[in-house]
C-alpha cells in the first residue's frame, strides 16, 4: 500500500477550469506554493484531506467536487483510470479501479452486491478524521463518469448515501440524476446490480494487456516495501468487528506461528499489544468521527468488554473522553464546511 497520495501533475489545470485559485487553495491548506511543479508529488492523508478541505473553502459552487470529478478527456487519466476505461464492463472497470489504487494513494475501493443493489464505497485507510465533502462528491462523480464514458450510456444510480447533511443536495441531485439521502451510516453510490454487467464501448484488450503487467509489476513492489508492523495492523483492523483479536488468531491469519510473529515484531521495535492498541485508536476516531454510532456500539466493534473500557482507552489516547472529542470534532466540522452553504 503506498503510504502518500499521488495527484495528477496536471491536476490544477482542471482546477482552473473550474474557477479556482491554485495558489490560493495551496495557501489554505499550508502545502507549498510550487507544488503542481514538483516532479513527483507525495501528500499524507492528513495532507491531502487539508487540500481538498481548501478547494471547498475557496470555491463560490458548493458542488465543486461533481465538476472536478467530470472529466471527458481520456489523455488527463491516470494509468489505472486508462485500464479501468479497458475493461471489458462497469463492474470490471471498479475492480481495476480498487486493484491499482494502492499504487498512488492508501485508499480503498469497496464494493456490496446485495440482491438488487450494487453499492460502491470509498475507504480512507489512514485517515482519522472525516474526508472532506468535496472529496466525497469527487470520489462519486468520477465513478459515474467512468460509468458513462465506458458504457456510452446516460446512466444514473439508484442513490447516493452521505453521512453528513448536505445545504446543496438539490444541486447533488440533479447532476447524479437520483436521490441523495443524507444521516447515512456510510459514504455510498448505489447502483442496480445489472450496472455491474454493463459492457463498456471503450473495451481494448490490447491496451489492457500492455498496462496491466507494468500495473502488476508496481502493485508487487509497493507491496513488498510494506512493513512487519503495518502488514499486522492491517489484518488487526480487518478482524475487528465485535471481537478483541489474539496473538494466534492473526498469526493464522498471516501464515506465521505466534512466536515468530511476536519476534518480528520485537524486532521492529513494537509489541502486539502496542500495534492492537494503535489500531484500535485509528479505528476508534473514524468510528466517533464518521458515523452515527452509540459508544457502546463503538466499543462493541473495537472488541472492548463493556463501554467504560472503551472509555478509559480512550481516555489515555486522546486525553478527554469519547463523548466529548466526539462533540469538539462536530463543532469544528460543521465549522469548517460551513462554507459550503449556498
Amino acid at each position: 500500500m503506498n503510504k502518500h497520495f499521488r495527484p495528477p501533475a496536471q491536476f490544477h489545470v482542471k482546477l482552473r477550469e473550474c474557477g479556482l485559485d491554485v495558489a490560493h487553495i495551496l495557501r489554505r491548506a499550508a502545502l507549498a506554493p510550487r507544488l503542481f511543479e514538483q516532479a513527483r508529488i507525495q501528500l499524507t492523508t492528513e495532507e491531502f484531506f487539508a487540500f481538498w478541505r481548501a478547494i471547498g473553502e475557496v470555491s463560490a459552487d458548493p458542488a465543486v467536487g461533481v465538476r472536478l470529478g467530470t472529466e471527458n478527456k481520456t489523455e488527463r487519466f491516470h494509468a489505472s483510470g486508462l485500464a479501468a476505461l479497458s475493461a471489458p464492463s462497469f463492474g470490471a472497470a471498479i475492480d481495476h479501479l480498487g486493484r491499482y489504487k494502492q499504487l498512488t494513494c492508501p485508499e480503498a475501493v469497496v464494493q456490496k452486491k446485495e440482491d438488487s443493489e450494487w453499492q460502491i464505497q470509498f475507504h480512507w485507510l489512514l485517515a482519522v478524521d472525516i474526508e472532506p465533502f468535496v472529496l466525497t462528491e469527487y470520489c462519486f462523480a468520477w465513478v459515474l463518469n467512468l460509468g458513462r464514458h465506458g458504457s456510452g450510456q446516460q446512466i444514473h444510480p439508484l442513490r447516493v448515501e452521505l453521512t453528513q447533511p448536505r445545504a446543496h443536495r438539490r444541486a447533488l441531485e440533479r447532476h447524479f440524476g437520483c436521490e441523495v439521502v443524507c444521516n447515512a451510516p456510510n459514504n455510498a453510490m448505489v447502483f442496480a446490480a445489472e450496472h455491474a454487467s454493463l459492457p463498456f464501448i471503450t473495451r481494448n484488450n490490447e491496451l489492457l494487456e500492455l498496462l496491466a503487467p507494468q500495473l502488476d509489476a508496481e502493485l508487487r513492489k509497493t507491496t513488498a516495501q510494506d512493513t512487519f508492523v503495518e502488514l499486522v495492523q492491517a489484518a488487526i483492523r480487518q478482524r475487528l468487528a465485535g471481537s478483541r483479536p489474539a496473538v494466534d488468531d492473526i498469526a493464522r491469519e498471516l501464515h506465521l506461528s505466534p512466536r515468530t510473529l511476536q519476534r518480528r515484531l520485537q524486532e521492529s521495535g513494537a509489541s502486539f499489544q502496542r500495534v492492537l492498541d494503535d489500531a484500535r485508536h485509528q479505528m476508534a476516531r473514524y468510528y466517533l468521527g464518521n458515523s452515527i454510532l452509540e459508544l457502546n456500539e463503538a466499543a462493541y466493534l473495537l472488541g472492548y468488554e463493556d463501554t467504560n473500557s472503551f472509555v478509559r482507552a480512550f481516555r489515555t489516547w486522546e486525553g478527554i473522553p469519547p463523548g466529548a472529542w466526539r462533540e469538539t470534532h462536530r463543532i469544528n466540522t460543521q465549522r469548517d464546511n460551513s462554507v459550503l452553504q449556498p
